[in-house]
């Protein structure tokens, strides 16, 4: 593959450090840390790691989706001034929905290629259980949908999205409840393992810490099979092939090569393609399948790709990805997805990208791809190879 990618340069974008918090349940350990501390926690640990102060940075970029309340007023410059960070360093937030902070690290990297950063640290948060989901739609405030809008496409939801992806790729509820138990399973094996260790900066809360990911539970095909539709009344998704209501935050830092080489910080991945795209509004969730199609575009095949880290947000997004990639599903989510660890949408794209830097590491692999669906019909997607 390394003949399809372009040459080492001194401005390639280099994953110097990658942590996340632990992934809490709603209204579980995590809920009642305020997001700033959430984020301050997952960036007060890659800064540790790359041996790097806050001065250091040029700037942070943040992803958040519903920003109100607790994740108003541009939360990443917010929790970075909480964190006492100095208050030269400038940040942004950005909304691509659960893309959000894969396209924070994206548009890190872009800084980084085109000379206008040298560190930037890309991050993501949402705390899911303090600041529910659609809380950003006041009625009061009027609709984020026009007339012309509606016009021109259907209203649905995510769930009635995800039945129609499964309509498209003729998915059974047994297809998407094998996948949910196979997302159970790995997570916990994952887990059990320490393979998440390196990735994870416990959160202390009260006077104890939480260390690990809450979502994961056993599952079995009958259990499963025994949970009653959430979107229709016969339809193929239910709470355990969902992905999971959450809190939690990642953070990596992104490091032009020949600032990693003279500050002595080592690289644990080179992001060597970014993807942003636009699909159907309606069907909503397929952003994952041309993502990934724009990352391969450039001559590489999945064959050349060791891991896949791909949105869980329903089990149909993944299968239908799957049908349409070819990958091989043992390279694809090999520490569970979202079904088992839980999706904080604001934060789960550089959880995926903080997952599959360490494990392609690791495993010696020659290349991961990082492939996300987001609401309002968007895709975002993250080609890393080793440094």
């Amino acid at each position: 593959m390394s003949q399809v990618l372009p040459p080492k340069a001194e401005r390639d974008a280099m994953i110097v450090a990658a942590r996340r918090t632990p992934i809490g349940r709603r209204n579980g350990s995590l809920s009642t840390v305020h997001p700033h501390e959430l984020l301050a926690a997952a960036n007060a640990a890659v800064l540790a790691d790359s041996g790097l102060a806050g001065g250091d940075l040029d700037m942070i970029v943040c992803g958040c989706v519903t920003q109100v309340g607790d994740q108003a007023y541009n939360i990443g410059r917010m929790a970075a001034l909480s964190a006492g960070l100095p208050v030269e360093v400038p940040a942004m937030t950005l909304d691509s929905q659960c893309g959000s902070s894969q396209q924070a690290v994206n548009v890190a990297a872009a800084l980084v290629h085109s000379g206008a950063a040298e560190v930037v640290l890309a991050c993501g948060v949402e705390s899911m259980s303090r600041v529910p989901l659609g809380s950003a739609q006041l009625e009061q405030f009027g609709s984020p949908y026009s007339a012309s809008y509606l016009d021109r496409y259907e209203l649905v939801t995510q769930g009635e999205s995800a039945e129609r992806i499964a309509d498209k790729w003729q998915l059974t509820r047994a297809d998407c409840d094998a996948w949910a138990e196979r997302s159970q399973r790995l997570a916990a094996q994952a887990t059990a393992a320490g393979r998440f260790s390196d990735e994870i900066t416990p959160v202390p809360v009260g006077n104890s810490l939480v260390t690990s990911d809450e979502g994961i539970r056993e599952s079995t095909a009958e259990s499963l099979a025994a949970l009653a539709p959430a979107f229709r009344p016969a339809g193929r998704h239910t709470a355990g092939n969902s992905s999971q209501i959450s809190d939690g935050a990642a953070a990596v830092v992104v490091m032009a090569r020949a600032r990693a080489r003279t500050s002595g910080a080592i690289p644990i991945a080179r992001i060597a393609g970014e993807a942003f795209v636009g699909v159907d509004p309606v069907l909503k969730l397929t952003g994952a399948i041309p993502a990934t199609a724009t990352l391969l575009a450039r001559g590489i095949t999945p064959a050349d790709i060791g891991l896949f880290e791909v949105s869980e947000a329903f089990a149909s997004v993944a299968l239908a990805w799957l049908a349409e990639t070819h990958a091989d599903a043992d390279r694809v989510n090999v520490n569970g997805g979202a079904i088992a660890l839980g999706h904080p949408v604001g934060a789960s794209g550089a959880r995926m990208i903080v997952t599959a830097a360490h494990e392609m590491r690791r495993r010696d692999a020659e290349a991961a791809v990082i492939a996300m669906c987001c609401g309002g019909g968007l895709g975002t997607g993250t080609l890393l190879v080793p440094e």
